[in-house]
């Protein structure tokens, strides 16, 4: 099972940005897709941006389109989230996941159902 390191969050004032980074500990070409997810106190789990491994095609919920920008460096193994004009309604845990079940990247690569492996998140805080 991949191991998944996040970093790079903390506090923020709206408007503010921040670089989201998850390290794995193999190739993330072995998973056709990542994705960065968060959870706010109290709420589910939503899939925030993802991205097609092989194909670099990018997946973004609506919420941070626009705003939020996901990246590979496939050399390093590793994974980014730019977020940009953050917002207080931004302030989540984040993490990170691999080992896609689904055979190819596609919209359901924002689904928290389509990944095996977790990392243990990292703390955005935005305030107003």
């Amino acid at each position: 099972q991949v191991q998944l390191v996040e970093s790079g969050g903390g506090s923020v004032q709206a408007g503010g940005s921040l670089r989201l980074s998850c390290s794995a500990s193999r190739y993330i070409y072995l998973s056709n897709c990542m994705g960065w997810f968060r959870q706010a106190p109290g709420k589910e789990r939503e899939g925030v941006a993802a991205i097609g491994t092989n194909d670099l095609t990018t997946y973004y919920a609506d919420s941070v389109k626009g705003r939020f920008t996901i990246s590979q460096d496939s050399a390093k193994n590793t994974v980014y989230l730019q977020m940009n004009s953050l917002k207080p309604e931004d302030t989540a845990m984040y993490y990170c996941a691999a080992e896609s079940r689904a055979p190819d990247s596609g919209s359901w690569c924002l689904a928290s159902g389509t990944y095996g492996s977790w990392g243990p998140g990292t703390l955005v805080t935005v305030s107003s």
